[in-house]
């Protein structure tokens, strides 16, 4: 009898003076890493040079509308999300959250050739890049001396004219087989096409279709702090609260 009114005060007051004072902040903190921004730990490479394994980037949830926390229920709307965009989905085919780029919006056609990105059935404007460039320079010696880096910049149509934008950095692996061929397809009403910027080994648009408007949670803006895997969590300071191309 003793045990159990002991039980019972010990519960009210880890009630009284825990749980309950902590759950409002709780309840707050929550919602606005649902509805406000958040973080989101990125543990592959298929975004690589712009972002690395290991890095955490900051996202942006009110980039494009708001949200209720918890819901896709939108209660205002202010932005579509653009063509260069880095945005966080969730893939169609699996559920699993991602870090893409949006390379096609809704109408769009989009084709690759020989990895060259087609949009709209023109070819995007590409430069040659360094392996010392920022992104690249920090890879692993072996998959930096691997790859071929370039600077790729999407276009975009305003009022009958077209714009180069986003110039941003893309890597291809030769040596590795790829889908390097795909399409033509149009992007279907309320989606998106979305690749990774490491173009032979990403899981994208290209494999499980295109995103729908209400699975883009936000954008990511900025990588927040990053550890380099290969080396036992080492941090790169030189990436930490850096922008994102």
């Amino acid at each position: 009898m003793v045990g159990r009114v002991n039980a019972k005060k010990i519960l009210t007051t880890l009630w009284r003076e825990w749980i309950r004072p902590l759950a409002l902040p709780f309840l707050l903190i929550t919602a606005a890493k649902s509805a406000i921004a958040d973080i989101n730990y990125v543990p592959s490479g298929s975004m690589q040079p712009t972002i690395l394994c290991g890095d955490v980037v900051f996202v942006n949830k009110l980039a494009y509308d708001l949200r209720v926390p918890f819901t896709t229920m939108r209660l205002a709307h202010w932005a579509e999300p653009a063509r260069g965009d880095v945005v966080v989905c969730f893939a169609p085919d699996s559920g699993t959250r991602l870090v893409k780029r949006i390379v096609g919006q809704p109408g769009d056609t989009i084709e690759l050739r020989r990895d060259l990105l087609y949009v709209n059935g023109v070819a995007q404007a590409y430069a040659p890049l360094a392996a010392t460039s920022r992104g690249a320079r920090d890879l692993e010696p072996a998959e930096r001396d691997a790859a071929i880096f370039a600077q790729e910049q999407l276009t975009t149509a305003v009022a009958g004219t077209t714009a180069l934008t986003h110039p941003h950095a893309v890597m291809i692996l030769p040596a590795r087989p790829a889908l390097r061929e795909f399409g033509p397809t149009r992007v279907a009403a309320g989606s998106y096409f979305v690749m990774g910027d490491n173009r032979d080994n990403s899981h994208d648009s290209r494999f499980f279709g295109f995103v729908p408007r209400a699975e883009i949670i936000g954008e990511a803006k900025g990588v927040f702090v990053s550890a380099d895997l290969a080396h036992w969590l080492r941090p790169r300071f030189g990436r930490f609260f850096t922008p994102l191309d």
